[in-house]
């Protein structure tokens, strides 16, 4: 098969559809996160976005443990009480998100994009489908077969589940929460709750797949740049 470079503009970016520069998608790498700061300082990105004092960008993180609930979740769906998750030193937050119960923890890749969706493009489950993309366009870099489900939302291999989405999107158009990718998570965590509301759903990790140890970092610029690609942006 012939390779093609992409066309770019007079300015040297890579255009996309009719020759329109395509605009650029910072990506901050931020470590390990607690749950609350990561709230907050998308709280304030957004704002930023939103009065056009920042470009699209895309956190990557980790979070401490951390039971999440979506605004479709059903209470039931976390199985550990108080004093389990307290035990297990796993923290519980409402999210502010769409989506039901999820899991957050070290060695999982959590991916933030702060994004104005261009016109064309204001259509959540569009958004949706684009991110479900990216994460499958990323698992296959590492020889992994992935894809959706339907009527669901994620990523699923072999049959259990390896990426979960819970988005907001704001007013103005301006995206907020996003994706978790298990890389390399404990996935015992995963007994606290009923994964995404969906019962006898199985959850697996790449470092799973691939039998072999994944550092989170080495998912993250396959992430970023299968995520700019479905969106047509460049990586800033």
């Amino acid at each position: 098969m012939s390779k093609t470079r992409p066309a770019e503009s007079a300015a040297g970016a890579p255009a996309g559809r009719e020759g329109v520069p395509r605009p650029p998608l910072q990506v901050r790498r931020l470590g390990t996160v607690p749950y609350a700061d990561g709230l907050a300082l998308q709280e304030e990105l957004v704002g930023a976005r939103r009065a056009g004092a920042m470009p699209d960008t895309l956190l990557l993180l980790e979070h401490p443990h951390v039971i999440t609930l979506g605004g479709a979740s059903d209470p039931a769906h976390v199985l550990a009480g108080p004093e389990r998750r307290a035990a297990l030193g796993v923290e519980l937050f409402e999210s502010g998100r769409g989506g039901d119960v999820t899991y957050h923890g070290p060695g999982q890749l959590v991916g933030y994009p702060i994004l104005l969706l261009e016109e064309g493009r204001r259509d959540l489950h569009r958004y949706l489908r684009d991110l479900e993309g990216a994460l499958i366009d990323a698992l296959a870099t590492f020889g992994v077969r992935a894809g959706r489900r339907a009527g669901r939302t994620g990523v699923w291999t072999g049959g259990s589940k390896i990426a979960a989405l819970g988005v907001r999107v704001s007013s103005g158009w301006v995206t907020s929460h996003g994706f978790a990718l298990n890389v390399s998570t404990d996935l015992s965590f995963f007994d606290a709750i009923v994964p995404c509301g969906i019962a006898g759903c199985t959850v697996t990790s790449l470092e799973r797949e691939l039998g072999r140890r994944v550092p989170t970092r080495e998912a993250e610029v396959p992430v970023a740049a299968a995520l700019a690609r479905r969106l047509e942006r460049r990586l800033a």
